[in-house]
């Protein structure tokens, strides 16, 4: 993977959750930003057998620059939720 930029827009966050989502009925990437804000990204899914999600980034989600950490949460229609192993991600200022 090349380098993410911050303020990039053409870029899709994918996360392979490692299980069937068939009855999922909610995807989001959760995050923790470099100074220590939290949220989440609405995710879409992407392959129910494999349990890829994913978000396609607009303008002002990739926002700061520095070590993002990124990991799946997903809610089962039976109110089961499952969080994903957090994965640290750099986002890059342009021009480095």
């Amino acid at each position: 993977m090349g380098r993410i930029f911050k303020g990039q827009t053409a870029l899709r966050l994918t996360l392979k959750t490692f299980t069937d989502l068939e009855d999922a009925i909610s995807a989001v990437i959760r995050y923790r930003k470099p100074n220590g804000t939290s949220g989440e990204f609405t995710a879409a899914i992407g392959d129910v057998a494999n349990g890829v999600i994913f978000h396609e980034c607009i303008e002002g989600d990739i926002d700061v620059s520095g070590w993002w950490t990124l990991w799946a949460f997903v809610t089962f229609a039976d109110n089961r939720t499952a969080a994903g192993e957090a994965a640290k991600v750099f986002i890059w200022e342009e021009g480095c």
